[in-house]
């Protein structure tokens, strides 16, 4: 059984490592990559650490 990290929020539903309800995630750490070689908003990042699970096709973003 997966323990939800509550040092983690996350509303990406579709993650593999989404903890369901509890909005965590179930990593003890994640990793944060950029999507743009000049970072200059949190636009330009992402959960590198994220993993598509069986949670179906939406992400869940709010």
């Amino acid at each position: 059984m997966k323990t939800d990290n509550p040092s983690i929020k996350c509303s990406v539903s579709s993650c593999a490592y989404h903890s369901g309800s509890a909005g965590r995630c179930t990593l003890g750490e994640i990793t944060v990559g950029c999507t743009q070689q000049n970072v200059a908003d949190c636009k330009s990042t992402e959960c590198a650490s994220f993993q598509l699970g069986n949670h179906g096709t939406n992400c869940g973003c709010r």
